[in-house]
């Protein structure tokens, strides 16, 4: 047994994906693809090193959450709401579209219907962070392209926490259960509050409280209480917006960041978590390839 297993999958993960990483910048394909093939070396469906599962999760999250934390510093309340015209009919048009179509190809091949609608729901929606990390690496970020994208990419994060709630339902009915439609409606109804509650929550308390707490660090002088006052705020609205309010990590600390960066100081914020960001969005690639492997 490994004494030591958080350094173990550190430095397997860090070593093993720098390596695939180098290879495919020589053979000049994205160094994305050398990230997704090391969590495919270090995975258990592999001979060799076997990364500790639920330790790699964890330490993905954390690469969602800088990430994420990342990308809302480079975004403003206005540039959402520019998009939302774009983003919001679009991304639920794309929903149903796409779980209506992996729901009937599952169908043909002989799956459940239960089985074929979350075929489908897995099949209308695309990997945040993954898409993310490819709009940075051809600086449309800050285009309206990846104005477009992100707004996107929220609408279908809400849209999946909601599915997670009426999916077990849908089954059930599908299976010849009787469905709760009143609790069921409940339950929604109670979700999308919440989210609405931690939408405003940060609009109004934390756009005057996170801009003004690290505005008194920086007044301090020292770039190490700065540099962790930047991370405490990223992880703990990640981290309270899950408790409190039932929203994703990477919801939560994209609007850790888009309030933040009403600061003067977002900047200088972005620029301190730029490495940890990078080295844990890695970390982050490489765990998704590892468990994709389980499909084939």
């Amino acid at each position: 047994m490994n004494a030591y297993p958080l350094i173990s999958i550190l430095v397997g993960g860090f070593v093993v994906a720098f390596i695939f990483g180098i290879i495919a910048n020589r053979l000049r394909i994205a160094p994305i693809v050398g990230y997704l093939l090391a969590g495919i070396v270090v995975g258990p469906f592999t001979p060799g090193f076997v990364a500790d599962g639920l330790l790699a999760h964890e330490l993905a999250e954390v690469g969602v959450i800088l990430l994420m934390f990342g990308v809302g510093l480079h975004f403003s309340i206005g540039d959402l709401l520019s998009v939302r015209k774009i983003a919001i009919p679009g991304a639920i048009v794309q929903i149903v579209v796409a779980t209506i179509l992996g729901w009937g190809l599952a169908y043909t091949i002989g799956w459940s219907l239960s089985t074929g609608l979350m075929f489908g729901l897995t099949l209308s929606t695309a990997s945040m962070v993954v898409l993310l990390r490819a709009l940075e690496d051809r600086r449309l970020i800050d285009m309206q392209e990846g104005r477009i994208a992100v707004g996107w990419l929220i609408v279908e994060d809400v849209a999946m926490v909601v599915a997670l709630i009426v999916v077990p339902s849908v089954s059930g009915a599908l299976k010849g259960e009787v469905a709760q439609f009143g609790g069921l409606l409940a339950t929604v109804g109670v979700t999308l509050g919440k989210i609405a509650l931690f939408v405003a929550f940060m609009l109004v308390i934390g756009k005057r409280l996170i801009p003004w707490a690290l505005d008194q660090v920086s007044k301090t002088g020292s770039r190490e209480l700065f540099t962790l006052a930047v991370l405490a705020i990223a992880f703990g609205v990640a981290f309270g917006s899950t408790a409190l309010f039932g929203v994703s990590f990477a919801l939560g600390a994209f609007f850790a960041g888009l309030i933040l960066n009403e600061s003067e100081l977002g900047h200088k914020a972005a620029t301190e978590t730029l490495p940890l960001r990078d080295a844990f969005a890695v970390l982050f690639l490489s765990r998704s390839a590892c468990c994709s492997t389980r499909i084939f």
